[in-house]
Protein backbone atom coordinates (compact mmCIF):
# COMPACT_ATOMS: atom_id res chain seq x y z
CA UNK A 1 0.00 0.00 0.00
CA UNK A 2 2.66 2.40 -0.82
CA UNK A 3 2.07 5.75 -2.22
CA UNK A 4 5.04 6.89 -2.75
CA UNK A 5 5.76 6.53 -6.58
CA UNK A 6 9.31 5.17 -8.12
CA UNK A 7 11.02 7.70 -9.85
CA UNK A 8 12.33 6.09 -13.52
CA UNK A 9 15.22 8.01 -15.20
CA UNK A 10 15.01 8.30 -18.81
CA UNK A 11 16.92 9.51 -21.91
CA UNK A 12 15.79 9.70 -25.04
CA UNK A 13 18.08 9.04 -28.11
CA UNK A 14 17.48 10.85 -31.07
CA UNK A 15 17.64 10.02 -34.78
CA UNK A 16 21.28 11.71 -35.19
CA UNK A 17 22.54 9.71 -31.97
CA UNK A 18 22.16 13.09 -29.33
CA UNK A 19 20.22 12.33 -26.43
CA UNK A 20 17.86 14.28 -24.16
CA UNK A 21 18.38 13.90 -20.53
CA UNK A 22 18.27 11.75 -18.76
CA UNK A 23 15.64 13.32 -16.46
CA UNK A 24 13.64 11.39 -13.60
CA UNK A 25 9.99 10.63 -14.54
CA UNK A 26 7.45 9.29 -12.00
CA UNK A 27 5.31 5.93 -12.90
CA UNK A 28 1.97 8.17 -13.37
CA UNK A 29 3.58 10.30 -16.50
CA UNK A 30 1.84 9.27 -19.67
CA UNK A 31 4.00 8.65 -22.78
CA UNK A 32 2.08 11.87 -24.40
CA UNK A 33 3.96 13.83 -21.14
CA UNK A 34 7.21 12.51 -22.28
CA UNK A 35 6.46 13.18 -25.85
CA UNK A 36 6.13 17.12 -24.83
CA UNK A 37 9.36 17.38 -22.97
CA UNK A 38 11.39 16.09 -25.75
CA UNK A 39 9.59 19.06 -27.99
CA UNK A 40 10.46 21.03 -25.47
CA UNK A 41 13.87 19.94 -25.55
CA UNK A 42 14.35 19.19 -28.59
CA UNK A 43 17.94 20.77 -30.13
CA UNK A 44 17.13 23.85 -32.06
CA UNK A 45 20.31 23.05 -34.51
CA UNK A 46 18.62 19.80 -35.34
CA UNK A 47 16.58 20.32 -38.72
CA UNK A 48 13.31 19.11 -39.48
CA UNK A 49 12.41 18.66 -35.90
CA UNK A 50 8.26 17.90 -34.69
CA UNK A 51 6.04 20.05 -34.43
CA UNK A 52 3.71 18.27 -32.39
CA UNK A 53 3.93 15.42 -30.14
CA UNK A 54 1.84 13.38 -32.68
CA UNK A 55 5.08 13.41 -35.14
CA UNK A 56 6.94 11.58 -32.73
CA UNK A 57 6.79 7.57 -31.84
CA UNK A 58 8.73 6.14 -28.89
CA UNK A 59 10.36 2.64 -28.71
CA UNK A 60 11.81 0.58 -26.16
CA UNK A 61 12.52 -2.69 -26.03
CA UNK A 62 11.51 -3.02 -29.61
CA UNK A 63 8.11 -1.95 -28.81
CA UNK A 64 6.00 1.70 -29.59
CA UNK A 65 4.46 3.40 -26.57
CA UNK A 66 1.28 4.64 -26.68
CA UNK A 67 0.49 8.25 -26.38
CA UNK A 68 -2.09 7.39 -23.25
CA UNK A 69 -0.24 4.93 -21.57
CA UNK A 70 1.54 5.40 -18.20
CA UNK A 71 4.96 4.34 -17.58
CA UNK A 72 3.55 1.49 -14.95
CA UNK A 73 1.28 0.20 -17.90
CA UNK A 74 4.35 0.41 -20.17
CA UNK A 75 6.19 -1.61 -17.55
CA UNK A 76 6.93 -4.56 -19.23
CA UNK A 77 8.24 -2.95 -22.41
CA UNK A 78 10.62 -1.66 -19.81
CA UNK A 79 13.69 -3.82 -18.93
CA UNK A 80 15.82 -2.57 -16.72
CA UNK A 81 14.28 0.38 -14.22
CA UNK A 82 17.43 0.37 -11.82
CA UNK A 83 19.68 2.62 -13.67
CA UNK A 84 19.04 4.98 -16.85
CA UNK A 85 16.43 3.93 -19.52
CA UNK A 86 16.92 5.10 -23.26
CA UNK A 87 14.05 5.49 -25.37
CA UNK A 88 14.44 5.73 -29.48
CA UNK A 89 13.09 8.70 -30.56
CA UNK A 90 11.75 8.33 -34.38
CA UNK A 91 10.59 11.59 -36.09
CA UNK A 92 7.37 11.51 -39.24
CA UNK A 93 9.75 13.15 -41.79
CA UNK A 94 7.58 16.87 -42.05
CA UNK A 95 7.45 16.44 -46.14
CA UNK A 96 5.95 12.38 -46.01
CA UNK A 97 2.59 13.64 -46.81
CA UNK A 98 3.62 16.06 -49.97
CA UNK A 99 5.67 12.90 -51.25
CA UNK A 100 2.72 10.72 -51.50
CA UNK A 101 0.78 13.19 -53.24
CA UNK A 102 4.11 13.94 -55.77
CA UNK A 103 3.81 10.58 -55.94
CA UNK A 104 0.13 9.87 -56.90
CA UNK A 105 0.41 12.60 -59.58
CA UNK A 106 3.40 10.95 -61.36
CA UNK A 107 1.61 7.50 -61.65
CA UNK A 108 -1.85 9.03 -62.44
CA UNK A 109 -1.48 8.02 -65.99
CA UNK A 110 -0.60 4.57 -65.97
CA UNK A 111 -2.33 3.38 -62.84
CA UNK A 112 -5.61 4.73 -62.34
CA UNK A 113 -8.89 3.44 -63.22
CA UNK A 114 -11.25 5.12 -65.17
CA UNK A 115 -14.87 3.14 -65.24
CA UNK A 116 -18.07 4.38 -65.81
CA UNK A 117 -20.96 2.80 -64.49
CA UNK A 118 -24.33 3.96 -66.57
Amino acid sequence: MSVVQEQLEIKFRLPDGSDIGPKKYTEATTVSTLKESILAGWPKELENGPRTINDLKLINAGKILENNKTLAECRSAICDLSGVTTMHVVVKPPSQDRGIEKDDGNNAKGNRCRCTIL
